[in-house]
Parts: C-alpha cells; sequence; structure tokens
C-alpha cells in the first residue's frame, strides 16, 4: 500500500486534537490513510444501514462501545452524533497522547457544519484529494502529459488498474448522479447531467453562472445551488481572484476548476490522447492540473498558503499566486511544449507589478533552466517547486 504524503500531517494532528477529522471526495483514499494508521482502532461504517440505525437511535449507547476511540466512517450520515462526540471527549482526559476518534466524511457540507457546530477547537482538519503527481509517480510513472491530465489520481485507477475511462464512468452513475443530485432532491437528471458536462466544458475559465444557467436550460439560482453541491462533495472548486487597491481594473469573478482532471476530462468528452492532445481543452486541463497540485500540497503538508489567480480588464494575468510566510510567487502555466519567447515578457511585468519574489513558468516540456529572471520548470518537476516554494 502507497505510504500517503500526507500521512504525517494525520500523525501532527493526533498529537494535538481529541478529534482528527479527514475529508475529501469519495474513492480519495481517506479510509484507506485511517485505518492504516490506526490499526489499533475499531472501525465503524456510518454507511452500514444497521451501524447507522444504532447510531442514530442510541448515540450514548453507540460511542459506549468505543472506550478508548474509533474511526468513524462516513460520520456526516449521522449529525446527532456531533455533539455526543463533544460531551465524551470533553469528559477525557486533556492529557491523552492521541486523537481519541478519527472522522472521515466525502460530504464536505454535512461534516463542516457538525465540525463547527459542535466540535469547533476540538477537531484537527485534514483534506485528503487524489493522488498527487509524486504519488503517482511512485506508483505508475506518468511520462506522457496527456496520459497524467486523462487518468486523473483517483487511487483505485491505480490500485486495481481500473481502465481510466471505465472508473469515471461508473463513478458519475453510482456517486455523482445518485449521491450528488439527491442532495438537492433533483428530479430533472437530463438538465443535472447537462449542467455537471457543462461545468467540465468550462474548466479553467471565468465563471459566469448566467450564461451557464441559460446554456443548461435552468434558473441562475439553480445554477448556483448546484455548483455550490458540486463544491461540498469534491466535485468542482472555484479559484478566487486576487485584489487589493489595484480596485476596479481587476477582474472579481472566480475560475472554475475541477477537483480531477481525469473526471473533467471524461465529463467534457475526452477519453483518449489523441483527440485531446489537439484539443482547446488541453491547456485548460493542463491549467487546472498544475493548480490542483499546488492545493494537494497545501493540504498534505498543512501549509497556510493562500490562492489566487491575477487578472485585469486588459487580459494581463497570472495564473497562480501563492502567498505564504510573507512571500508572494507568481507562477504561469503554459501546455506548450517548446518554450515561446512571448511567454516572459508579460509575466515578468505582471508579477513585478503584483510584487513577486519569485517567478515560474511551468510548461509541457521537460527542460528546467532559468530564463530572463523567470525559473521555467517541467510539468514533471512541479512536486520540487512547491516543496522550494512553500518549504
Amino acid at each position: 500500500m502507497l505510504n500517503r504524503l500526507a500521512s504525517a500531517a494525520f500523525e501532527d494532528l493526533q498529537r494535538y486534537y481529541p478529534i482528527v477529522a479527514v475529508t475529501g471526495p469519495r474513492q480519495s483514499g481517506k479510509t484507506t490513510l485511517v485505518r492504516s494508521k490506526c490499526t489499533d482502532r475499531p472501525y465503524a461504517n456510518l454507511e452500514e444501514p444497521d451501524t447507522r440505525e444504532f447510531a442514530t437511535l442510541d448515540p450514548r449507547g453507540f460511542l459506549a462501545q468505543f472506550p478508548d476511540g474509533a474511526v468513524l466512517d462516513e460520520v456526516q450520515r449521522v449529525p446527532l452524533l456531533f455533539s455526543y462526540l463533544q460531551a465524551d471527549v470533553d469528559q477525557a482526559s486533556s492529557r491523552q497522547a492521541r486523537a481519541k476518534f478519527i472522522l472521515t466524511g466525502s460530504q464536505q457540507l454535512g461534516l463542516m457544519a457538525g465540525v463547527t457546530q459542535s466540535l469547533a477547537g476540538r477537531v484537527g482538519l485534514l483534506h485528503l484529494l487524489p493522488f498527487a503527481y509524486a504519488e503517482i509517480d511512485r506508483t505508475r510513472p506518468a511520462s506522457v502529459l496527456e496520459t497524467w491530465l486523462l487518468t486523473g489520481g483517483y487511487p483505485p485507477i491505480y490500485d486495481r488498474r481500473v481502465p481510466p475511462s471505465m472508473w469515471h464512468r461508473d463513478y458519475v452513475a453510482t456517486y455523482i448522479e445518485r449521491d450528488v443530485r439527491q442532495l438537492l432532491n433533483v428530479r430533472d437528471l437530463a438538465s443535472f447531467q447537462r449542467f455537471v458536462r457543462m461545468c467540465a466544458a468550462r474548466t479553467g475559465q471565468l465563471l459566469n453562472l448566467s450564461s451557464l444557467a441559460a446554456d443548461c436550460g435552468i434558473t441562475h439560482n439553480t445554477a448556483r445551488a448546484w455548483l455550490s453541491i458540486l463544491e461540498a462533495s469534491y466535485i468542482a472548486f472555484t479559484l478566487a481572484p486576487w485584489h487589493t487597491t489595484l480596485g476596479k481594473r481587476l477582474v472579481k469573478t472566480s475560475k472554475l476548476y475541477f477537483y480531477d482532471t481525469g473526471l473533467a476530462a471524461w465529463l467534457a468528452g475526452y477519453s483518449d490522447t489523441a483527440t485531446l492532445q489537439n484539443s482547446a481543452m488541453r491547456g485548460a486541463l493542463f491549467e487546472n492540473a498544475l493548480v490542483l497540485e499546488a492545493m494537494k500540497y497545501r493540504f498534505n503538508f498543512l501549509k497556510d498558503a493562500a490562492c489566487h489567480f491575477y487578472r485585469d480588464s486588459n487580459g494581463n494575468e497570472i495564473d497562480l499566486l501563492l502567498d505564504f510566510a510573507g512571500k508572494r510567487h507568481a507562477i504561469e502555466m503554459k501546455s506548450g511544449t517548446t518554450l515561446a519567447e512571448d511567454w516572459f515578457r508579460p509575466l515578468t511585468r505582471n508579477a513585478t507589478l503584483l510584487q513577486a519574489n519569485s517567478i515560474s513558468l511551468i510548461y509541457g516540456g521537460t527542460q528546467t533552466a532559468t530564463r530572463q529572471g523567470v525559473d521555467v520548470v517541467s510539468w514533471k518537476d512541479v512536486p520540487d517547486l512547491l516543496a522550494r516554494l512553500l518549504g
């Protein structure tokens, strides 16, 4: 079994909090991680109807089974448990060496509501996303960029060698079209399917909810509600624009991304490298993948780094700004495999305007060098770049 990059962070959180909650998409490896690190703890899966019924009808009796703590999987299925967990850990010894309870949840909305309402200050939170590139490289090296983008990072694809298109198809059918839409009580499955696919086609673009709603034949409010559920269910996320006193010249609309490029590609209709290679979607997925790598690094190593993009009304932009430890890092992303001279001048101009401490350009080629004051980094070397910038 692969030792996840987040393992050290998980162990650290157990030393400081009576409860640790691990959240992330379904099938991202949450249960595998916590069970491998907590082999001495009982395990209860609240997806199981009889276990869920016991915890719902008799929460005190349910927790009494675990005087020394336990792993509680998909705990958001029994919201009532959060209040009883609060009472339990408050009565426990403050000198306990490790967290008493480990919680997992794949629906951010339910888990975070319980944490903020009942367990504030008592929970260490770890977001576990699908494999980062550094983890994939240890299991099945991704030597072709398009293959990496189309495959994505969900562990079962690598552990069980499931063909990516098959796995993404079944994931959409069993999770997005069933569980996720049930959260909203969506009756029109065709409209919801169209909405999810339209979101995937807009990967890496500025989010225009009115346009998205019109293309899907739904209202603006419906589009907003459906997008919020995709975000809460770790399907999609938005990246906020950077803004300060530069004011009205800056774009104030967020960008839309997916938590897995393989899933986004499949939803947008791409499943083979030849088709993707000559598509405009290649650049969008490349940008999505690299923004996601920064997020995974932050989560895996508990780095308090702020992520934004920069764009003004004239179209000047920088794909990613990382603010960390008093320093600002400007990162541009180009999927082309050959360096072009016209990539550098606007990047350095915009980075200087933003007073960036470092400037990096990640591209689809293989060389790593320094040109015109810019660190040129191959996509394969992104883990090293993030380690250098975020420590």
